[in-house]
């Protein structure tokens, strides 16, 4: 039966992937772009981000640069090209809030996390309802291994926007850190739902915790819908996925996806320990047959 199932989920994948189209975003220059709540890259100096496997159906889009006001727009079905254009905010707030997450992405220690909070923390005390700077502080909070204070964040999110699955999905991870496995699983479904299937931290959530109870096969199956969803995004995940088949004795498998990472990745974090295993990896898988 879970031979069946993987098996229908990569046909839908493949399905998927052949309907995909590519997508040219032109809004401010360095701006974060998400769509259907997945973020997919930055804009260049020039303001632009083109973006491949985008399914054709509807999609939301949301743009964010410094200095703006973060704004969402529907992706009609089939649209190549899309033009947001984004005002200008004085929103001492969502300024503060625009600075929390720049600092919290390009924090590297623990008393840039602090400072990275402290933003956060500014920006609640002007808006006390708002559930992203609440989930981003907590984000921070998961870092710096500070986890009631963390859940105490996403607690108070939650009662601003009730369905929220970025909130959940932190939760899970909160969990899963404090080692509560079915607490994780259960906030990281949670987030699933309330995305309506397209969440793929959780996914990935999901799988690490799988990997800890060590069921690495369906550990797999929810890498691969992450990847699914991240469009090539998130090339770490094929190092994860490279790992997965590792520990299942997949060679040919796993030399796929880490390939795959180093197409993506070639002077990733992980590039140099995989480059040293690949030849051995290959010599194993010569002569099996590879699961497409």
């Amino acid at each position: 039966m879970k031979a069946l199932f993987l098996l229908a989920f990569l046909l839908l994948v493949s399905v998927t992937i052949t309907a995909q189209q590519s997508l040219t975003i032109t809004t401010e220059p360095n701006a974060i772009v998400w769509i259907d709540e997945i973020r997919r890259g930055t804009t260049d100096a020039s303001g632009k981000l083109t973006l491949t496997k985008i399914s054709p159906g509807r999609h939301a889009v949301r743009v964010r640069a410094s200095g703006f006001k973060e704004t969402t727009t529907a992706l009609p079905p089939g649209r190549r090209t899309l033009a947001v254009k984004l005002v200008p905010t004085t929103d001492q707030a969502e300024l503060l809030f625009q600075q929390a997450e720049t600092a919290r992405e390009k924090a590297r220690d623990d008393p840039s996390r602090e400072k990275a909070a402290e933003l956060y923390r500014e920006a609640i005390k002007l808006r006390p309802a708002f559930p992203a700077a609440r989930v981003g502080l907590a984000r921070v909070l998961l870092d710096l291994n500070q986890f009631k204070e963390a859940h105490a964040e996403i607690d108070a999110a939650r009662r601003a926007r009730p369905a929220y699955a970025e909130a959940s999905a932190v939760e899970g991870r909160i969990y899963s850190e404090e080692a509560f496995a079915d607490d994780a699983i259960r906030s990281f479904r949670r987030a699933i739902r309330e995305a309506r299937g397209i969440q793929p931290e959780a996914y990935v959530g999901i799988a690490r915790v799988l990997e800890e109870k060590g069921r690495f096969a369906e550990a797999i199956v929810e890498f691969r819908k992450a990847l699914a969803q991240l469009g090539d995004s998130e090339p770490v995940i094929y190092q994860m996925l490279g790992a997965a088949y590792e520990r299942i004795e997949k060679p040919k498998e796993a030399v796929a996806a880490y390939e795959k990472y180093l197409e993506l990745a070639p002077n990733g974090s992980y590039a140099a320990a995989i480059r040293s295993i690949l030849e051995q990896l290959k010599r194993e898988a010569a002569g099996e047959q590879i699961i497409p």
